[in-house]
């Protein structure tokens, strides 16, 4: 429901402000400027984390497991590429059509928030509220999505632990993340860019360890493996996202020292 609202209201601003389209697409397949630190904490941000791995360990949790699960496993994931690029590329065409009108976006303080300055010009005080049940609808599904997936970690050291255990686990678990955030005093944009930074080391550590599976572990996939092409592709990528994860650290670290 909270993704569903997500969508619908994203997708009613980006009609509302009527973003230059055509040029979006074409900056999208031939960009006239590449930034990875952009690159690397939006992709960070959307698959570098928690988030994709919760929905692996929630079929690990229904039994979905196996060569002969490999289908719904890839429709799942499938899916959920397929609505969060979706999601992304409305949001960001939303934006888009708010700068390309005129507004002046207030990015001069780490307190400034320009994505709800964007939806409050697009629609007034109305869309800076419904920006508000956006983020509360993204907070609150990532936050339970995270720790869900930290405390199904916990059963590789506690085979019997019930449900309702893990349930309270998770409770504690966003408790002591919340304490932690009040604590640290930090602005939620910033504290977005960071981990979306940090997200982008998680990604190729990940990817580093999936490659090497496919690539020299055929034994613990259970099947044939993957076709060489595939492979030898994985393994530019993950090069590629070290590099990528590298510059664009860097890049974030110096802008929140600043």
């Amino acid at each position: 429901v909270l993704g569903i609202v997500k969508i619908l209201i994203v997708v009613i601003v980006a009609i509302i402000v009527a973003p230059p389209v055509g040029d979006a697409f074409h900056q999208t397949i031939l960009p006239s400027h590449i930034d990875f630190a952009s690159i690397t904490t939006i992709v960070g941000g959307t698959v570098g984390g928690y988030i994709c791995y919760s929905g692996a360990h929630r079929l690990l949790d229904k039994g979905a497991v196996g060569p002969e699960n490999i289908k719904e496993v890839s429709s799942a994931a499938t899916k959920g590429i397929i609505v969060v690029g979706i999601v992304r590329y409305v949001l960001f065409l939303a934006i888009l059509g708010v700068v390309t009108s005129g507004a002046m976006i207030d990015l001069s303080s780490k307190n400034a928030n320009p994505a709800a300055q964007a939806f409050q010009y697009a629609a007034g005080e109305f869309g800076f509220k419904i920006f508000g049940l956006i983020f509360f609808a993204a907070g609150i599904s990532s936050a339970i999505g995270a720790a869900y997936t930290s405390v199904s970690f916990f059963t590789v050291f506690k085979k019997d632990i019930s449900l309702k255990q893990r349930n309270t686990c998770t409770v504690i678990f966003i408790a002591a993340a919340l304490l932690l955030f009040v604590i640290l005093g930090a602005t939620p944009a910033s504290l977005l860019i960071f981990v979306g930074g940090f997200n982008g080391l998680v990604l190729p550590i990940g990817l580093t360890l999936f490659v090497y599976v496919a690539a020299f572990r055929k034994d613990l996939i259970g099947y044939q493996g993957y076709p060489k092409w595939l492979t030898v592709l994985g393994i530019l990528t993950c090069v590629l996202t070290w590099y990528m994860g590298y510059i664009s650290f860097n890049t974030i670290f110096h802008y929140l020292e600043s």
